[in-house]
């Protein structure tokens, strides 16, 4: 599912208007936002949980997006809204106008004008799936099959790979590179979600910020800072010393659909009651349905392809991909871009401390005076 970073980019390149203008603030202080990257060891055990589709002396390429696990919802919306109309229109219009046609001479004029008006009402719904559905279809249906970042070693560039409505391929240097997984200690909160990889835009001179969410979900801080472990160390020293992982599939695989579904919940499923267990065995039915039409999904995507300079990078010989910059996008999307600029300014000072709230004072109830 791509909804997450096509909401993204769409928030980066909407015009701004009285109801959004809150929406796109980012709402960074300078103190949040450091002119140099942290990039010192977060853990001592590097191990890598995620889908890797390559791994070798030069690149590391890892699956990245976020909700990737209700991935399938909008395909069963959209092949259970579309197949039975599909069929029903396609069957009855189909027919009539067969019968229109072999018995021209006999068929009634209300017949041929209600065969007329079924085919405007199939033209009209097809219009308006076109219009204004079809681009939500397309965050699981017909696009890339997996968002993809790649980790050049030689060229110590990362690379971006999402459909042109989520921000297309995009390229930026290693050392702008900060990660959500720095901090030393263990985080409940971080259990289920997955490792964010951010380029502001005191980094990348964009005027936008760029976030992806990569691999799996982490049961846990600890899971989180082993997988950005895995990747600073690759970036900086190599892969001699870490654990070699195990290579994903790049074909449709009904392991990859069905597994998703249950990224970072095996911690808090071994200590969850056994009343909860139960209840995740009586829902079983639904885990198959999502994940069958994630399967299906994958096999109605293409593979994605990244372009030649980035597939020939770090080899002897030849070019270094130039980093994006704003001139790489089409004209009107530069306007959007440089128009909400100024909502990712980061705000003077520190952030202020939120005041303790006052303790509610609860009214003596009235006398009762008898009456």
């Amino acid at each position: 599912m791509h909804l997450i970073e096509w909401m993204l980019w769409r928030t980066h390149t909407q015009k701004i208007t009285a109801s959004n203008t809150h929406n796109l603030c980012m709402d960074l202080f300078e103190d949040e936002v450091s002119p140099s990257i942290n990039f010192d060891s977060a853990s001592d055990h590097p191990k890598t949980q995620s889908p890797i589709f390559e791994f070798n002396e030069t690149q590391l390429e890892i699956r990245c997006g976020g909700a990737v696990e209700k991935r399938g919802a909008i395909t069963l919306m959209t092949l259970g809204g579309l197949t039975p109309f599909i069929y029903t229109s396609a069957t009855i219009t189909l027919a009539d106008v067969f019968t229109g046609i072999t018995n021209f001479t006999h068929t009634p004029l209300l017949s041929l004008l209600l065969t007329f008006l079924m085919l405007l009402f199939d033209i009209a719904v097809a219009t308006f799936y076109i219009k204004y559905v079809f681009k939500f279809t397309r965050m699981e249906i017909l696009t890339s099959r997996h968002l993809l970042i790649r980790f050049n070693r030689k060229t110590q560039q990362v690379h971006l790979h999402r459909p042109r409505s989520c921000g297309g391929v995009a390229t930026f240097s290693w050392r702008m590179t900060a990660s959500s997984a720095i901090s030393p200690k263990e985080d409940s909160a971080t259990n289920g979600m997955r490792l964010v990889l951010a380029w502001h835009p005191l980094h990348t001179g964009l005027p936008y910020p760029e976030m992806v969410f990569v691999g799996k979900q982490g049961q846990g801080g600890s899971e989180l800072r082993d997988e950005w472990e895995f990747i600073r160390r690759f970036m900086e020293e190599g892969p001699e010393g870490l654990p070699r992982p195990r290579l994903s599939t790049r074909f449709p695989s009904p392991i990859q659909a069905f597994s998703a579904q249950f990224e970072g919940i095996g911690r808090f499923f071994r200590k969850s009651s056994w009343l909860f267990k139960v209840a995740m065995l009586m829902v079983w039915p639904a885990f198959v349905v999502l994940g069958t039409c994630h399967w299906v999904s994958l096999m109605l995507c293409w593979r994605p392809r990244w372009p030649k300079i980035i597939r020939e990078a770090g080899q002897p010989g030849k070019p270094i991909p130039p980093l994006t910059t704003l001139s790489d996008y089409p004209p009107e999307i530069q306007k959007r871009l440089l128009a909400n600029a100024d909502r990712w300014a980061l705000k003077p000072g520190k952030r202020p401390e939120k005041k303790p709230r006052k303790p509610r004072i609860k009214k003596a109830p009235e006398p009762d005076t008898g009456r």
